[in-house]
């Protein structure tokens, strides 16, 4: 296996992988498409959906003793240390809240109030929901907010640019783990260690909603304070962010009822379906790791399943790049301006940006969307999308986001879809 090309599932698991999901292949009315805008949201577990549904039916609170409370109670546990294997993290809290975004405002405004510095650091690639998060509390306590610059060669963010900016009056850095439109990921690990090298006790930050459901995140070797997903890109359900926080952060001063305990999170009676919910995404990526090793605990198994979807998605990068025995990749595609291409695909989630040669992004999705294609347009107008695409110095861009639960004949679909709406634009007759 070239690992820089990652290797594809089989065909009789790439049938049974799509099988366990819904709608990879045909929209909710029946009508047959291609859905590459995941980066937005994923596709969603059956098993996710189901256990959403009966577990939020049920009509017992969580914070009683009798036989069916007691249910729903094994069920926040079980959720709770799932999500720590997720992370491979021991201790902390574990934060159930409304949305991810909700949850990154709740833990930079803990350490932002009561952790003492003089500046705070982040990135031009940040979500606006950790970036605003950051800015807002930082012009609260009168601190220097730093923000450290992309590398608009490799889309990414490099580790020297971020600890630059760290020293010994930094109260918090504050970094993603991948960037949201050209999938490149940051160097968590090093960044981690340059930084605390600077400032042992330094508070650290870290939104790995794009992230996690491409690549493992390994809390052992990023000791961070603060991390959170989003189940919903995660094969999960809308209406749920799920954040853990380090014993040290999760005891500082936060909003909660004074009669919790001091690392208590979560503001009133729990949603237990969010655990629920969680479960099931970690039995399902188990499943997938017990394909290739056995009788392991279910953080190793989580693990397995988590670097076959990286093989996988990598296969699908570089197929859709470079193309296959019959079809020409984007990067060969004339009319097809691939942004933020770094050859290292090692280093890189499956996003794409790119742009087609005369058209707005926009009228490039629409043309999409007419041949049963779904991707997003990234423009400057955006609030999700300004400050990264500036910073890269591009207008906009088209994202194509495909998921694992793709195969080699979707990519292969995009692409000619690709290369008909360029042959297309190509014979417009231009208006006198």
């Amino acid at each position: 296996m070239n690992a820089n090309n990652g290797e594809f599932f089989s065909e009789a698991l790439m049938r049974d992988i799509k099988d366990r999901f819904h709608h990879v292949d045909h929209d909710m009315t029946g009508r047959e498409r291609l859905y590459f805008d995941n980066a937005g949201g994923s596709f969603r577990l059956k098993a996710a959906t189901a256990q959403f549904a009966r577990i939020d039916a049920v009509p017992d609170n969580p914070e009683r003793i009798h036989e069916v409370a007691r249910v729903l109670q094994d069920v926040q546990a079980r959720g709770s240390d799932d999500f720590r294997a997720i992370l491979n993290a021991s201790g902390g809290s574990v934060y159930a809240s409304l949305t991810a975004s909700g949850g990154m405002f709740d833990m930079v405004r803990a350490i932002a109030d009561h952790v003492p510095g003089t500046n705070m650091v982040t990135t031009a690639l940040e979500h606006p929901s950790s970036f605003d998060a950051m800015a807002l509390y930082a012009e609260r306590t009168g601190r220097e907010l730093r923000v450290a610059a992309s590398n608009p060669l490799t889309g990414g963010v490099d580790v020297e640019a971020i600890v630059s900016l760290v020293d010994r009056d930094t109260a918090l850095l504050s970094v993603i783990y991948a960037s949201n439109i050209s999938g490149a990921k940051l160097d968590v690990e090093q960044i981690v260690k340059e930084a605390r090298r600077i400032k042992p006790d330094l508070y650290i930050v870290v939104d790995a909603v794009q992230h996690a459901p491409h690549g493992l995140v390994d809390l052992q070797k990023t000791p961070v304070d603060g991390i959170n997903i989003a189940p919903y890109k995660f094969f999960g359900c809308r209406g749920s962010g799920m954040s853990w926080l380090s014993e040290r952060a999760s005891v500082l001063p936060h909003h909660k009822l004074a009669g919790k305990n001091k690392d208590f999170w979560d503001l009133g009676s729990a949603a237990t379906w969010q655990f629920a919910v969680v479960t099931e995404i970690v039995n399902y990526v188990c499943w997938l790791g017990a394909q290739s090793v056995s009788n392991a605990d279910r953080r190793v198994l989580f693990a397995s399943g988590i670097r076959m979807i990286e093989q996988h998605e990598r296969a699908l990068l570089a197929r859709m790049l470079d193309g296959g025995e019959n079809m020409r990749g984007l990067r060969r595609m004339e009319g097809v301006q691939v942004f933020l291409d770094s050859e290292d695909l090692t280093r890189r989630d499956l996003i794409l940006a790119i742009g087609i040669e005369d058209l707005e992004h926009a009228q490039a999705v629409r043309e999409y969307e007419k041949r049963g294609v779904i991707v997003y347009e990234r423009v400057a107008t955006s609030l999700y999308s300004k400050r990264m695409l500036d910073s890269f110095g591009l207008a906009g861009a088209v994202r194509v986001s495909p998921l694992h639960c793709n195969s080699a004949a979707d990519v292969d679909r995009f692409l000619a879809v690709t290369a008909e709406i360029i042959q297309a634009v190509r014979h417009v007759v231009p208006s006198a």
